[in-house]
C-alpha cells in the first residue's frame, strides 16, 4: 500500500521515494513508489503531473490502494527518486474543488438539491445538481459564496470512526462505512471528499458562475475559482472596453448599445430588402421584353439570383436566366424552363456545375458573360430550326 503523503500535507511540492516496480505502458512506464505527494485521479480531480529524477510523470492513478505514475521513461526499481509536483497544475485544482464544495453546500442548505456530477477540464468546471434553479438564483449563491471567500474560514478535514459517521450529518453521493475522510467548510458545507483542498477558503480568490443550462431533470453550472476565474474575468472586461469603443458606448451600456444597433439594423435590413424586391421586379421586367430574355448583375447572391429568374418567369412563357457575378469571379445562375439535359449541356459548355428540379435549375459558371449569352442565342437558333 502506497503511503499517501498529500493527505499528510497538501502543500508538499516535493518528497523522496523509493521505487518498488515500474512496467511498460501503452504510452510510457507505471511507476510504484513507498511514498508519494503525487494525487491520483479521483472524485472528480484529475491526478497529478511532475517530475520524478527529472523524468516526465504524465499521470497518476490508484488501483487497489497502489498508487501508479505514468511516466515517460523507466526508472530503476529500487532507487531512490525525486520527486517534484506541478504545483500551478495542482493549486488550481485545489481552488476549483474547494470552489465547488462551497457551491454543492450552499445549494444543498438552500434547496436541498444535490451535487450529482462533477468534472474538472481544461477550460472550466462543470456541476450537475439534482433540482432546477434559475440564473438570478444561481448569482445569489455565488454571491454568499465569495462573502465564504472574504471570510477566510479555515478548511477542516476529519476521519470519523464507524460509529461517529453515524450521528454526522454530511454530504455524499453514496451510503459509506468504514474509512471515511470529510472535508468541512464552515457556513457552507460538510462533505465526504478524498479531493485535495486548499487551507483558507481566501485562497479560492474568486468563485464565478459561467453560465446555468437545464440539464436532465437539473441544472449544469459551468464554473472557474481562483487564477482561472481571474483570467476569465478579465479577458471579458478587455473584450466588453473593446465593444464599448466601437459602438461609442460606456462600460456598463454596451449591451443596451448594442441591442439598439441590432433594432436599427433589422429595420434597414427590412428596407432593404423591400428595395431589392421592387428592383427585382423592374429588372425582370426589362430582361422579359428582351428578344433573349436573360438579365445580369453583380448585386445579388444566390437567393435574390433565384427571386429575379422567378420574377421573369411570370413576364415570359419561354427560357429565361438570371446572372450574378462577373466575368472574372465567374456567375452565379438561375434558369427557368430547360430541360434536366441542356442543363447538363450548359454545365458542360460554361464550365458550370449546379441542378434541380425539372424546369428550375440553379449554380454556378466560370465563363463570361459574351460566351454565356452566345450559347443562349445558339440554343434559340436551334430551337427555331
Amino acid at each position: 500500500m502506497t503511503e499517501k503523503l498529500f493527505y499528510e500535507n497538501a502543500y508538499l511540492k516535493t518528497m523522496t521515494a523509493q521505487v518498488l516496480a515500474c512496467e511498460p505502458a501503452e504510452n510510457g512506464f507505471w511507476v510504484k513508489l513507498d511514498r508519494t505527494a503525487f494525487y491520483p485521479e479521483g472524485g472528480g480531480q484529475p491526478g497529478d503531473t511532475g517530475t520524478l529524477n527529472g523524468v516526465r510523470v504524465l499521470d497518476t492513478q490508484e488501483r487497489e490502494d497502489e498508487i501508479l505514475h505514468l511516466c515517460e521513461s523507466a526508472l530503476e526499481v529500487g532507487a531512490q527518486v525525486q520527486g517534484t509536483i506541478d504545483w500551478a497544475r495542482r493549486f488550481t485544482f485545489m481552488q476549483q474543488h474547494s470552489g465547488e464544495h462551497i457551491l454543492s453546500g450552499l445549494i444543498n442548505a438552500a434547496f436541498g438539491y444535490h451535487n450529482v456530477g462533477f468534472h474538472m477540464g481544461a477550460d472550466s468546471v462543470t456541476v450537475d445538481v439534482s433540482g432546477l434553479m434559475t440564473a438570478e438564483q444561481a448569482a445569489q449563491i455565488e454571491r454568499k459564496a465569495n462573502e465564504l471567500v472574504w471570510q477566510n474560514v479555515a478548511v477542516r478535514e476529519m476521519y470519523p470512526s464507524e460509529e461517529q459517521l453515524q450521528t454526522i450529518d454530511f454530504r455524499s453521493k453514496k451510503e459509506l462505512h468504514g474509512w471515511v475522510r470529510l472535508v468541512e467548510i464552515p457556513g457552507a458545507d460538510l462533505c465526504a471528499c478524498c479531493g485535495m483542498h486548499v487551507a483558507h477558503t481566501g485562497e479560492i480568490g474568486m468563485i464565478k458562475i459561467l453560465s446555468v443550462q437545464k440539464f436532465h431533470e437539473g441544472v449544469r453550472l459551468e464554473m472557474l475559482c481562483g487564477e482561472k476565474a481571474y483570467d476569465y474575468v478579465n479577458l471579458h472586461v478587455a473584450q466588453n472596453r473593446k465593444v464599448g469603443a466601437l459602438v461609442s458606448a460606456p462600460a456598463d451600456g454596451t449591451a443596451e448599445h448594442v441591442q439598439r444597433l441590432l433594432e436599427e439594423k433589422a429595420a434597414l435590413q427590412y428596407r432593404l430588402t423591400g428595395l431589392q424586391n421592387e428592383w427585382i421586379r423592374m429588372l425582370a421586367q426589362q430582361a422579359a421584353a428582351q428578344e433573349l430574355p436573360v438579365a445580369f448583375t453583380q448585386d445579388l447572391d444566390s437567393e435574390g439570383v433565384r427571386k429575379l429568374c422567378t420574377a421573369m418567369m411570370e413576364h415570359t412563357q419561354g427560357v429565361c436566366a438570371a446572372f450574378t457575378g462577373s466575368n472574372e469571379a465567374g456567375y452565379q445562375y438561375a434558369v427557368a424552363r430547360l430541360q434536366p439535359e441542356e442543363v447538363k449541356q450548359m454545365n458542360a459548355a460554361l464550365s458550370g456545375r449546379g441542378g434541380g428540379k425539372p424546369g428550375f435549375a440553379q449554380g454556378s459558371l466560370k465563363a463570361s458573360e459574351a460566351i454565356i449569352r452566345a450559347w443562349f442565342e445558339a440554343r434559340e437558333k436551334e430551337r427555331k430550326i
